[in-house]
């Protein structure tokens, strides 16, 4: 990486500088890339001043790009803190239709008939209510049958598809080349059942998460213990070979969880090849007020949200040291994911959320990193989540 930097650092500077300060150089650049090591050379022999600022330059954007490594740690940490913008209302982002789109556009006719701040009030006042009337029955899960079909040509309009689909945070981009129903449905999500090798993966960056009722200590009431549940329904209901890593890896920060989670995951993976799907299973942060639940077929079952970065931010455009060779199957297998939620558990899940850094989802094509819940949900919520995301999966996986 430090090399690629250096490079990139050199024609930067050399580019203006030569402008500035030696205009007649400027068409070495223009004829022949290869000629311009000896014009920087002799540039530099014969005006000091040149070199001096030169190297100046180069340490300061060296330093630079440390400084957003930084930054990007302390993002990819806060990857679940307040997130969720369709939750708050307060920064909604409504797309346009080209390569790039813009953010902070407002929803004005929606706005004035009614915000979404109340609309969300009297959602979470509904589920309450029903929660209430349950009085803490919890039947057994039953998975659903087909409940709402999606109209995928109407999916064809891209802001039709990020409006319904997605939420797309203020600080990165994202244009039809990346979301394009089309391309997000062609990739074949589909992987065997068949031996006894692991093929699914479930770990958790944010070991540390837990819910309103966590025992404080026990794992086992943690998004850990989520994770257990989750790969005990994989395993015992639909047949997948599961493995669950419950190494932890922001014990003392979770601001660098992310790089210090990754060589563990790496080693993982090459010691397990068959490993085909990872899960880094996360729980939410949102205000208080803000309740992720609803009463599914008389259970209270938290809602989730997936969740993709794109490796590039409004700032710095797309981040070649973060680079994700699988982004556009973790985008189409997110999507997928997204689409069987909406037409067998409509409401259950959030609106997919697009980023700005990497996450370590490059690791494998079918990766999934998913907020379950929030802080103050319930651990009996969080578990309950769990059948549904397990029937969702299963139906990705298998092609139905």
């Amino acid at each position: 990486m430090g090399e690629i930097v250096k490079q990139s650092v050199a024609t930067r500077f050399s580019n203006s500088l030569y402008e500035n300060f030696i205009p007649s150089f400027v068409f070495v650049q223009e004829k022949r890339s290869e000629e311009i090591w000896f014009a920087d050379r002799q540039i530099t022999e014969l005006v000091p001043l040149y070199g001096y600022v030169l190297e100046q330059k180069k340490e300061k954007l060296l330093e630079d790009e440390m400084l957003s490594l930084d930054e990007i740690l302390l993002e990819e940490a806060k990857e679940g803190t307040l997130l969720a913008e369709e939750e708050t209302g307060k920064s909604m982002q409504v797309p346009s239709n080209t390569d790039t789109v813009t953010a902070n556009k407002n929803n004005t006719e929606e706005t004035d008939a009614m915000s979404l701040d109340a609309l969300l009030q009297a959602e979470n006042e509904a589920a309450m209510l029903a929660m209430e009337e349950l009085q803490g029955s919890n039947g057994a899960f039953i998975p659903h049958t087909l409940q709402s079909p999606v109209n995928i040509e109407e999916l064809q309009n891209y802001e039709k598809l990020v409006t319904d689909f997605y939420t797309i945070d203020s600080n990165t981009m994202a244009g039809n080349e990346q979301l394009d129903v089309n391309k997000l449905l062609a990739h074949d999500m589909t992987i065997s059942k068949e031996g006894d090798a692991p093929q699914i993966l479930i770990y958790h960056t944010h070991s540390q998460e837990a819910f309103a009722d966590s025992v404080p200590g026990d794992a086992a009431t943690s998004i850990i213990g989520v994770g257990d549940r989750l790969a005990q329904i994989l395993t015992e209901t639909y047949g997948y070979q599961v493995m669950h890593h419950t190494g932890q890896y922001d014990v003392d920060s979770r601001d660098d969880a992310y790089s210090a989670s990754l060589p563990a995951i790496e080693q993982v993976l090459a010691e397990n090849p068959s490993i085909e799907v990872v899960i880094d299973l996360h729980r939410d942060q949102m205000a208080e007020e803000t309740r992720l639940v609803m009463d599914l077929d008389g259970r209270p079952t938290a809602r989730f949200m997936f969740f993709n970065g794109l490796s590039r931010t409004r700032k710095t455009g797309d981040i070649s040291y973060l680079y994700n060779e699988n982004q556009e199957e973790n985008l189409a297998f997110s999507f997928q994911m997204k689409l069987k939620a909406e037409e067998y558990y409509p409401g259950l899940t959030r609106k997919n959320y697009l980023k700005g850094y990497r996450y370590n989802m490059h690791l494998r094509p079918k990766t999934l990193l998913i907020e379950l819940g929030a802080q103050n949900n319930t651990v009996e919520e969080a578990m309950n989540a769990c059948d549904p995301l397990a029937h969702i999966l299963d139906m990705v996986l298998t092609g139905q």
